[in-house]
């Protein structure tokens, strides 16, 4: 149903940073970038390696960035490992602690997810349920 999802943020060369390395661990990389210096244009796309983006950071200076806290955004992890190596990796760019990896049995018996606020107050999660 979703073909891609954009976020703002206020820092396009830090946010890039945040989103590769804790995207990276889940298997998703950065697809495309146009990055043109001094352009209020700026954007990352994010996807599957060799595909197109599924999440897209937009660069949005001087502008409230992140949606309330009603707002989630969950990315599919293939391992409990890869939701820790996520949620390691996010904390380490700067990324705040919403909820430490492990199973969250009132979503399911095998709900494995961290969750984790990112740099500009967007809420994420990495979730494994295999």
């Amino acid at each position: 149903m979703i073909h891609h999802l954009s976020l703002g943020v206020s820092d396009i060369e830090s946010a890039g940073r945040f989103y590769d390395g804790c995207l990276t661990p889940l298997g998703y990389a950065r697809v495309w970038e146009d990055l043109e210096q001094g352009s209020e244009d700026q954007a990352i796309g994010y996807g599957l390696p060799g595909g197109g983006d599924k999440l897209c950071l937009k660069l949005r200076p001087g502008k409230d960035c992140a949606p309330g806290s009603g707002f989630h955004l969950a990315f599919h992890a293939g391992t409990p490992a890869a939701v820790d190596r996520f949620y390691a990796a996010a904390l380490a760019l700067g990324g705040k602690d919403n909820g430490a990896p492990g199973i969250r049995a009132h979503y399911g018996p095998t709900y494995y997810a961290a969750f984790v606020i990112d740099l500009d107050g967007h809420r994420i999660e990495a979730v494994c349920k295999d």
